[in-house]
């Protein structure tokens, strides 16, 4: 017994919220356990000044709880700053849900999960992410109003990834404008990393402007799928980063640019659709300025996805959805003109621009 009340004692030294390097003054964090159904997870809700919390649940087999704590609180830190950059009235919040999604997912989990969700009474607004689908929404509904990116038929804006690779593509347009002088990118050899539902997407988009793409991903599988759907060359070597290449679009997870690859990559843009691509946010971002590599800020081009569920909340359509996403191009390029013209990095422009209207808005709501 005394072993067990010195265990608890050393972990509480931890500090396992408060202590993380990626906690950054979020508002609340909800640890989910459900034993019937196997659920455990996590919800981190970052920002609520500008409207309730909305991000997308996360299904992932992460190796350990510390991994999946720190993913959450990066993914909704970025999801306040991306709802911030363009103009929508939301703050930032994200799930993840530890587990297998392709063997541990099932409607009774999905249904607890909800619960938990509705539990927050809307301080928290969940939609589709990383091994989610619309179906997954649909059933996260049935017990919870707190939810976006269902399906059309009930009303929903339906999967959001079309979106969310139209935004990637306007914000690689125009970090291309920035970066040649054009945003026309035929012609240009574009890599990209990771061929989910967006990387597919924005595949299409880069084929039929006249792009030279090659595609990587772990499943061999999927790449043939899409080599054989849209004639473009499956990456065959062993280090993506160190390949010459105008621009490198990473469509997987996070922290690819990093110690090991910074260095390394080649490419004269980065634009792609994966949140926290930067491992280290200050650090990375000054070693790619430095390099004379552009790197178009992920949480501001990756955003078409909340524009389309956002209209589920506002009642605006399509038309209106569209055009919000290709507004994109106009930001991105403010913020790189932005960077240049201050001389500090892209990301810290893109953060400067988002945290002062959070500013502004904080400042309105004390008065």
């Amino acid at each position: 017994m005394v072993t067990d009340v010195v265990n608890a004692n050393e972990l509480h030294k931890i500090d396992p919220v408060f202590g993380q390097h990626s906690f950054d003054n979020h508002e609340q964090v909800v640890f989910c356990n459900d034993k019937d159904t196997g659920l455990k997870a996590i919800i981190g809700i970052h920002n609520t000044v500008l409207g309730p919390a909305l991000g997308g649940t996360r299904m992932w087999n992460y190796e350990n709880e510390w991994e999946a704590l720190n993913d959450v609180l990066r993914l909704s830190r970025g999801m306040t700053f991306k709802s911030a950059i363009t103009g929508l009235n939301l703050g930032g919040g994200k799930a993840v849900i530890i587990g297998d999604a392709k063997t541990q997912k099932t409607p009774e989990l999905m249904r607890k999960f909800g619960e938990f969700v509705h539990s927050l009474s809307g301080r928290y607004i969940t939609a589709e992410d990383v091994g989610m689908t619309t179906a997954d929404m649909d059933t996260v509904r049935e017990v919870t109003p707190y939810v976006t990116g269902i399906s059309e038929s009930l009303g929903g804006a339906g999967n959001p990834s079309p979106i969310t690779a139209y935004g990637v593509f306007m914000g690689m347009k125009a970090a291309a404008k920035y970066k040649f002088g054009s945003d026309v990118l035929e012609g240009k050899s574009v890599f990209v990393q990771g061929i989910g539902n967006v990387g597919e997407a924005l595949v299409e988009h880069l084929v039929d402007e006249g792009a030279h793409v090659t595609i990587s991903d772990i499943s061999q599988e999927r790449l043939e799928e899409v080599r054989s759907k849209y004639g473009v060359s499956i990456y065959g070597g062993k280090d993506i980063y160190s390949e010459p290449m105008d621009i490198y679009a990473p469509c997987a997870l996070g922290a690819t640019i990093n110690d090991d690859t910074v260095q390394k990559i080649k490419a004269q843009v980065i634009a792609g659709a994966a949140n926290n691509q930067l491992a280290v946010e200050q650090k990375h971002g000054k070693i790619l300025q430095e390099r004379g590599i552009v790197w178009a800020p992920d949480f501001l081009i990756n955003a078409g996805g909340i524009i389309n569920v956002y209209a589920e909340l506002e009642g605006y359509d399509r038309k209106e959805i569209m055009r919000k996403t290709e507004n994109i191009y106009n930001t991105t390029l403010e913020i790189l003109n932005n960077a240049d013209k201050n001389k500090v990095t892209t990301n810290t422009a893109a953060l400067n621009i988002a945290q002062a209207r959070i500013d502004a808005r904080k400042n309105e709501n004390s008065k």
